[in-house]
């Protein structure tokens, strides 16, 4: 019987945390992204993805999803290195 209750503890924290995730995941608003740009018919491109990160950005609702894009838009110039 005490593993159901942990198990009913531990579902319900899982639920109580998708439950307040507002923003979606890094990965997600660059798929919604591109898809609206390819489907609009554009090229995709740095340019284009930056453009509409932009647009998002200066949309926002709030401090949190602002500071969303701006990863996102950081993500764009980050170097990769070789090791």
């Amino acid at each position: 019987m005490r593993q159901d209750r942990n198990y009913s503890a531990a579902s319900d924290a899982i639920a109580r945390y998708f439950n307040e995730a507002s923003l979606p995941s890094q990965q997600e608003t660059l798929g919604q992204l591109v898809v609206e740009i390819l489907r609009s018919g554009r090229t995709l491109s740095r340019k284009s993805l930056c453009t509409k990160l932009l647009c998002r950005m200066e949309q926002a609702r709030g401090t949190e999803e602002e500071i969303h894009y701006q990863q996102l838009i950081g993500l764009m110039f980050s170097v990769e290195r070789e090791a």
